[in-house]
């Protein structure tokens, strides 16, 4: 156990959890997901019930409280519990009320829509309440300022770089998307400058190749915007920009409402620096009306 004091307060105990993550075991690393991800649900759960959702037997939590300092986990949950009383709802609470605002439980196929539903509009919330509007204001001048953005994005992150790329082509940015296929993505990064911008896309299991290619071009001064699922992701060390935009656990599939809604209004917030008549920003599409 730590002979030091632990931190008393969330936001100090979230800095120790950063610093120490990336020494931490595989085991430990996915209890400090768990925690900067799901901080209402830790305030008032017991360790059995964040232990069982976790999929962590609980005497692991007990004992990476104690490698912080803490005698136990219910000192370290007070650090929690201290911070939920001027804290927005949490997701399961958002989605417990929306599922009672559309109607209650629902059975069969209407069930399953009702649900992605509530999860969705959850999501967004937590979206709103989350993003720093400081943080889309510089991602809007990275945007804006850059020669050329190049985009990658893998696996279940495709969709939104697809979006991107066409929206930010129709506002007349120069984009490469950094494709998977042909094998070409790492080779065709080489060709980022520092006067360009790499946008990042990516989420738990991060793809190899994505990570790969993030490190070497911030390795070169490339400046990095990521959009992912937490800032303990391993693009949260190298971006100029981080959105951390948390994952739920979803019965299908974790949803990408979130992910896709920030990504369309960055390119809003882009149009809008664009488009210097003082009118609403408007994207262009390739059909007419």
């Amino acid at each position: 156990m730590a002979s030091y004091q632990p931190p008393e307060t969330y936001e100090e105990l979230i800095k120790l959890i950063h610093d120490r993550y990336d020494d931490m075991s595989k085991s430990y690393q996915k209890i400090a997901l768990y925690l900067t991800q799901n901080p209402n649900d830790v305030a008032v759960l017991s360790v059995n019930a964040i232990g069982a959702k976790c999929g962590i037997h609980a005497s692991s939590f007990v004992r990476y409280a104690q490698s912080l300092g803490y005698k136990g986990f219910k000192d370290l949950q007070a650090v929690f519990q201290r911070r939920l009383t001027t804290a927005a709802p949490g997701f399961d609470a958002r989605v417990r009320a929306l599922e009672s605002e559309l109607g209650g439980a629902r059975e069969g196929e209407i069930g399953f829509l009702a649900d992605l539903v509530a999860r969705d509009v959850a999501s967004l919330q937590e979206l709103l309440a989350s993003v720093d509007p400081g943080q889309l204001a510089r991602a809007g001048e990275l945007l804006e300022g850059a020669d050329t953005v190049y985009l990658i994005g893998q696996l279940r992150s495709a969709p939104v770089v697809e979006l991107l790329r066409y929206v930010l082509t129709m506002l007349g940015k120069r984009t490469v998307l950094l494709d998977a296929s042909g094998g070409l993505a790492t080779h065709m990064a080489r060709a980022a400058r520092a006067t360009d911008v790499l946008f990042v896309v990516s989420f738990r299991f991060y793809a190899t190749e994505v990570v790969n290619v993030a490190e070497e071009t911030a390795g070169r001064g490339v400046p990095i915007l990521a959009i992912t699922d937490s800032t303990l992701s391993p693009y949260a060390k190298l971006a100029r920009v981080l959105f951390a935009v948390p994952e739920h656990e979803y019965t299908f599939s974790r949803s990408l409402a979130a992910p896709m809604c920030l990504a369309q209004a960055l390119c809003v917030a882009l149009a809008a620096r664009l488009q210097k008549d003082g009118g609403e920003p408007r994207i262009p599409v390739v059909t007419g009306p």
